[in-house]
């Protein structure tokens, strides 16, 4: 009998989960090679895709259907490479847990040296490291690679652990770490071992493998100028987030980059144009609330971002709460100075409290806040704690086989 036939006839002891946008052609021959490196071990594959448009679901639905080891969790509405890892290991009682690509880069033949080791010491996480013992990674341009040696660098001062490769997509960790962290992880970005390691209430221990970082076979890169801003992201909120809302911390960026915009706008109608002022003054005005509007769409409220007919509902309602909060600014700030206080405090408390305005009122009006879901004991078992977990906070759609 196969290994893959009988994951399901016996508890699996390794869910390897593997996230995914548009790597249809990566799937099958992913599958051959870790049925090759697997043979001994009782594992599942769980894709986790984020609504592909490649097809890439649908082949992970085919897969599915002759490999009970295997499913795919289709995400609807939602992006994001760590948030999809959670998801996946939510899903599994598995007592331990991988993380890899699906872009045949990672070297599949060090999983079972991962497993033993969590196996046989008091570790929490195994790190399959590109970068140990010297390494240079062979499917890495010579600019992606100092980005990413940049990137550790500054990760290293997040996570609490000398890493040698804290933003590697391939590691390995026990239940219980997942269990302890899951409230605490922000699941920003693409780079979920950075999470684990920044959100544990303890320092974790662990061991880092080298492994050689082979060349992509099909499909392209995901790292764009929005994945690096999501990872500035995620850095700011593991070391500002317990002080001030990282999302509230963005919100502000973008709306300094409204007022730079607003100061450019208006210097040329007036300036160049020779537009009259009050003209020139709604006008960029506008343009600065649309400019804000669609950078908090695209990356402040990333994850609720909104389309289509809501993007024009959200905008409409976010011209009036910016308006009503250009007026408490305007409000504010005149009384302020009106009772004596200098003109730089006036301004900037109105700013403040205008920001204020904005940031709150537009997170319930145009961004709805997702309810916090409520912190339970963990059950006795693993296979029971993931199922109440993935029960109450997995809203994509899980199939072991495509449905009829």
């Amino acid at each position: 009998m196969s290994n893959h036939t009988s994951g399901h006839d016996r508890a699996c002891e390794l869910a390897i989960v593997v996230p995914t946008l548009n790597e249809k052609e990566n799937l099958a021959p992913l599958i051959a090679l870790l049925d090759a490196a697997l043979e001994s071990i009782r594992w599942e594959l769980i894709f986790v895709d984020d609504d592909s448009t490649d097809g890439t679901w649908q082949a992970a639905w085919q897969l599915a259907a002759s490999r009970p080891n295997t499913r795919c969790i289709r995400r609807v509405g939602r992006r994001g490479l760590a948030g999809a890892c959670v998801e996946g290991m939510l899903s599994s009682g598995a007592p331990y847990l991988a993380v890899m690509d699906a872009d045949l880069q990672h070297d599949e033949k060090l999983l079972p040296e991962m497993l033993r080791r969590l196996r046989s010491e008091p570790i929490d996480i195994v790190v399959a490291s590109r970068f140990k013992d010297g390494r240079k990674p062979a499917g890495l341009s010579s600019g992606r690679e100092r980005m990413s040696r940049l990137g550790n660098w500054i990760s290293r001062r997040i996570c609490r652990a000398e890493l040698t490769d804290p933003l590697s997509g391939f590691f390995m960790i026990r239940r219980d770490v997942l269990e302890n962290s899951v409230y605490s992880l922000s699941t920003l970005g693409f780079k979920i071992l950075v999470d684990f390691f920044a959100s544990a209430p303890r320092p974790l221990s662990f061991v880092e493998l080298p492994f050689d970082f082979r060349a992509r076979r099909h499909g392209e890169s995901k790292l764009d100028s929005a994945v690096i801003a999501e990872f500035a992201l995620l850095l700011c909120d593991k070391s500002l987030g317990r002080f001030v809302p990282t999302r509230f911390v963005c919100f502000l960026l973008v709306g300094v980059f409204g007022t730079f915009l607003h100061l450019a706008v208006l210097g040329v109608l007036v300036m160049a144009l020779h537009l009259a002022f009050i003209k020139a003054q709604a006008v960029a005005t506008a343009c600065a609330i649309l400019g804000n509007y669609f950078l908090n769409n695209e990356f402040t409220y990333k994850d609720q971002r909104l389309r289509q007919g809501l993007f024009w509902k959200g905008l409409a309602v976010f011209f009036m709460v910016c308006a009503t909060g250009a007026w408490v600014n305007l409000m504010l700030s005149r009384s302020l100075l009106e009772s004596g206080f200098p003109w730089w405090l006036a301004g900037g408390a109105g700013a403040w409290v205008g920001g204020l305005w904005n940031y709150n009122i537009t997170s319930f009006f145009v961004w709805r806040k997702r309810p916090t879901p409520q912190r339970m004991t963990p059950l006795s078992t693993p296979g029971a704690t993931a199922a109440a977990a993935a029960g109450g906070s997995l809203k994509g759609e899980q199939w072991e086989h495509p449905p009829a």
